[in-house]
Parts: C-alpha cells; structure tokens; sequence
C-alpha cells in the first residue's frame, strides 16, 4: 500500500501478522458484538497485522514502529500466532531500499509488537540496532516506563528491544509534542498507557496520523470499544472522540497499526456513524 501526502510518500511496511485473544482485543464489548466483525480462531485469537509506516520525505526516510521482529522461541511464535508472511526488512527491500536507508525511526511506545524489530539478534548473539544508521525515538516517559512497568503491562516490556540502542547512543527521547523532522510531529495521548505518542505527517495541507494502539485497527472505531489491554478505558474514549473528530473533519489518512484487512483509510462519518474508507494504492511514479 503506497500514497502520495503532499511532498511526502507514505507506504505500509509489513512485519506480517500475529494473534491475540479477540476478548483482550475489545475489553468489555461482548462477543456475540465483536466476532461478527472480527471473526475468532479455536483458540479464540484473532488476526492481526503488523503494519509499520515508511514516510519518505525530501530531508529523511522516516519509519514509525517496526513490528515485532524476530528474537523469539518456538513457543513464544505459536503462542502468538506470530506468522512472518514477511518482515520489515524484507519488505523495505520490495521497495528498493535496506535497512541503512532509514534515517529515523520513530517508536510509538515500546511494547514488544511495536518496537521488536528495533533490534535484531547477529550471528553471533548479540542483540544489535536494526537499523543502524538510524536514530530512535520515544518519548522519554515512555522509556522510564519501560524500566520500571507497571504490573499491568510488564509483560509487553522486553529491554533487548531498547537498551542496546541505549547503549550504542541511538535512542533518542522527546517530551510532550515535538517535530522530528521537518513536516512530521509526535504527540503523547494517554489511554493505552501513560506515554504512547502518535504520529502527525503534514504537507501541502495533507495530514497522515499513525494511530498505533489508540485506534488499533478500522474496527475499533467506535469510541466505546477499547481494548483489555488499555490502561486508562475511559480516558481514552474521550480521547478517541477528539481524535475522530478532526480525522473526519480534515480528512486525514489514517493509518491503523494492527489492520491486516485495511491498514490505511479515510474516516466517514454518515448519520452520525464512523466508517473507514480505505484508501486507494497509489504507487510511485
């Protein structure tokens, strides 16, 4: 999936797809509600996409989350259902660019299915940058949360993720909103946790916004559905109603990380109901 935002080029970069129980998935909201549009596995998981976002712009090729990545057991890659179909390297490498193409990676938090591919295990077990050139950057809550997790999501904390870009000085922290590269900002919303930062393209008057784990797939549209794993429900309900606001009212590309259907769409708004309208594959030239 490729498209044209002003000056900039947005592509979904695949890390594959994974599985997670679809009851987690959508909280409170009943089954009988949530499978008729999220179907279930026999192990009641449902499937999810692992969608990074390439933002190629005239200064940096900027890409946002990289998946889960690839330093896990046999166990571990059942129990997730994790199914490399691909990986964000290999598919960078379908676009025609590698690994030391991108200048900045952008970790929306630094939960294992969004920041596991920063690092990669070598030859010779060491845990090392993915992207080595690159700088990373989170916000700097998000990394003292990280080392110091809350039981409620400790679990989703892997520091082999984090702590050796720490190390080779490529992690860089952010507080609150900030411009990382020209025409791209970051903003912290609470919700899912304490310090998950979206992601804010603009040019020409184009806006794209990755919206990582707060609107996790074109399903969780409804403010009210939010997911078992969020931290702070109610905050981020009311959170979502702004957000969905201003995506249908200045018509935003909206990029949902964990859509394997539709990762990237428009938000409708008919009879005061949401739908997303995917967004047509528009390659380069």
């Amino acid at each position: 999936m490729s498209y044209p935002l002003g000056d900039f080029r947005l592509d979904i970069v695949s890390d594959g797809t994974f599985r997670l129980d679809g009851g987690a998935m959508f909280g409170v909201v009943p089954r009988v509600l949530w499978e008729r549009v999220y179907p279930p596995d026999e192990r009641n998981r449902i499937r999810l996409g692992l969608n990074t976002l390439l933002i190629r712009t005239p200064e940096a090729n900027v890409l946002v989350d990289t998946g889960i990545g690839t330093k896990w057991t046999d166990r571990e890659l059942d129990m997730y259902g994790i199914a490399h179909e691909t990986t964000a390297p290999a598919s960078l490498r379908a676009l025609g660019l590698d690994v030391d193409d991108i200048d900045v990676v952008i970790c929306t938090h630094l939960h294992f299915d969004h920041a596991g591919g920063n690092t990669v295990r070598a030859e010779d077990g060491e845990v090392v940058a993915t992207f080595p050139r690159a700088r990373y950057v989170v916000q700097r809550g998000e990394l003292e949360t990280a080392r110091n997790p809350h039981e409620r999501e400790r679990a989703s904390y892997m520091p082999d993720n984090w702590e050796p870009l720490v190390a080779s000085g490529q992690l860089e922290t952010v507080v609150n909103e900030t411009e990382v590269v020209p025409g791209i900002r970051v903003f912290p919303v609470r919700g899912h946790n304490d310090w998950t930062q979206l992601v804010l393209a603009e040019s020409r008057g184009d806006r794209a916004v990755f919206f990582a784990d707060i609107i996790p797939t074109s399903r969780h549209l409804r403010p009210a559905w939010v997911m078992g794993y969020d931290l702070y429900p109610v905050e981020l309900l009311e959170r979502k109603k702004e957000l969905l606001s201003r995506a249908v009212a200045e018509n935003w590309v909206c990029v949902f990380e964990h859509d394997h259907e539709t990762p990237m769409a428009h938000i409708r708004e008919t009879d005061g109901k949401l739908s997303a309208e995917a967004v047509r594959d528009v390659p380069a030239d």
